[in-house]
């Protein structure tokens, strides 16, 4: 399980496993937050084609489908 802080996701860089459109490396552009600190909204951009893609942040602890930076 990868370890995120919530406080430093936004800018935070991501490798999918399995690329989706030949697309692998993301940059999370985007992190709300509620009143209580938790995250409401998180958007992630891949790198090659600016697309974005709301994500639930939650998502990206999963080792099989995520890599922490650009690998």
């Amino acid at each position: 399980m990868n370890k995120i802080n919530p406080k430093k996701l936004l800018n935070s860089k991501w490798t999918a496993i399995k690329p989706v459109k030949k697309e692998k490396h993301f940059l999370v552009t985007e992190v709300e937050f509620d009143e209580e600190g938790e995250v409401i909204h998180c958007l992630i951009e891949a790198v090659i084609s600016n697309r974005s893609d709301s994500i639930d942040w939650k998502a990206l602890r999963d080792e099989s489908s995520w890599k922490q930076g650009w690998k």
